[in-house]
């Protein structure tokens, strides 16, 4: 662009003062001749550089996945094809799958085991409630046949003692006597089984844990111990099934599974400092590399373009999403020692912007590591962006020029 501006301007000054030699060819304005662009070029570009600041190191940069699986095996299928385009979700390979279906299948076995533990301590429960049901009934069945047989116990020993006195009198029938007494003997009896039949059972609800029945409480123990192994089995079983859905491993977004060195018959293990290919995602992030004093007046939002040269002839549309204000050489490593500043002046860093590139041009192909230059326009000097956005499209075409001797 700057050559363009010094041949129109090189064109003016022939017309004025070789063509129609309007100014005469002096000294004086020799030297204004050239000092003019001079300064004016100086000025434009130094204007420039703050207003619509320019990059020649613009990058593509896309996500790397170091696939690793989680789990170990010997790979049986590796169907993906290397630096083709795969979609997320497709197979990239297939681990051994008979060791994990072996410990599902064990799991599930574990599970109906368990399963049918909690079920039995179920019933159980129910057994045990019915039983303390039943010594209830029996208790109160025990105190009933108490309180009946006591007044006939009573009577028993009143007609004892009436046939005594009768037949210590002569009045009274010897038999009658020994029949009352046997009568007295017999309900004595009865009344003692019957109490002691009582105490027992009163002993066997008398056996409490924490305000229930011993039986019920042991059962219910049970209950709880059996469920917390049908949790754990099926938590077992969880993990087995994951373990066994893990032998397949796909592909996490669109992409590419680049330099496939992994074949059926490797083994491959859970370890990340050993992953069994490296997957490059499609959708990528454009950076450009400013140094601090052009971002001075550049916000997000703002304008960019990108010629990449990769894509000659095109000028990539853009915005600023954000500027990331942190480099390496802002950060000092946790150490004992004092950093170390270094015999020389360190030269300044620069900083990454991030740019959002347009609807229209997301559908380019830019492959990783694609560079590129071009410019971003801020809110000031709209009236120069014109004059950056020709460098940039000047700077497009170039890039079909193929500038090397073999």
């Amino acid at each position: 662009m700057e050559a363009i501006l010094l041949g129109i301007y090189s064109f003016f000054v022939w017309l004025i003062f070789i063509k129609f030699k309007w100014l005469p060819w002096t000294r004086p304005w020799q030297v204004t001749v050239v000092i003019i662009p001079i300064v004016a070029m100086a000025g434009m570009i130094l204007t420039l550089n703050v207003v619509a600041p320019s990059s020649n190191d613009i990058r593509v940069v896309k996500y790397v996945v170091q696939v690793v699986p989680q789990v170990r095996g010997r790979v049986t299928e590796v169907p993906v094809e290397p630096n083709r385009l795969v979609k997320k979700g497709a197979l990239l390979f297939r681990i051994e799958s008979e060791p994990y279906q072996a410990a599902l299948d064990a799991a599930k076995a574990k599970l109906a085991a368990d399963e049918a533990k909690l079920a039995q301590s179920g019933a159980g429960l129910a057994e045990a409630s019915a039983g303390v049901r039943q010594l209830r009934e029996q208790l109160k069945a025990a105190t009933s046949q108490l309180a009946a047989i006591r007044p006939r116990l009573d009577l028993a020993r009143l007609r004892v003692t009436q046939n005594r006195e009768l037949v210590a009198t002569g009045a009274g029938d010897r038999f009658a006597l020994e029949q009352a007494e046997a009568n007295v003997t017999e309900l004595q009896g009865q009344l003692d089984a019957a109490a002691a039949n009582e105490a027992v059972v009163a002993q066997k609800l008398s056996a409490v844990v924490n305000g229930e029945q011993a039986s019920v409480a042991s059962s219910r123990a049970q209950i709880a111990a059996a469920k917390a192994a049908v949790d754990a089995s099926r938590a077992q079983l969880a993990n087995a099934q994951w373990e066994l859905d893990q032998t397949s491993v796909y592909a996490p977004a669109d992409g590419y599974a680049i330099n496939v060195q992994l074949r059926p018959g490797s083994m491959v293990t859970s370890i990340p400092l050993a992953p069994a290919m490296s997957f490059v995602e499609e959708t990528f992030s454009v950076i450009a590399m400013y140094h601090q004093n052009e971002l001075v007046l550049v916000k997000p939002g703002d304008e960019a373009e990108v010629a990449f040269a990769m894509v000659p002839g095109r000028v990539i549309k853009a915005t600023v999403n954000s500027i990331i204000w942190a480099q390496g050489q802002g950060q000092v490593a946790q150490s004992g020692t004092i950093p170390v500043t270094g015999y020389a002046p360190q030269a300044p860093g620069r900083f990454p912007v991030k740019l959002d590139v347009a609807e229209r041009d997301r559908d380019v192909f830019l492959a990783a590591g694609a560079v590129g230059d071009g410019a971003i326009f801020t809110e000031h000097g709209a009236m120069l962006h014109v004059i950056r956005k020709v460098m940039v499209r000047v700077s497009a075409i170039t890039n079909y020029l193929v500038l090397k001797l073999h």
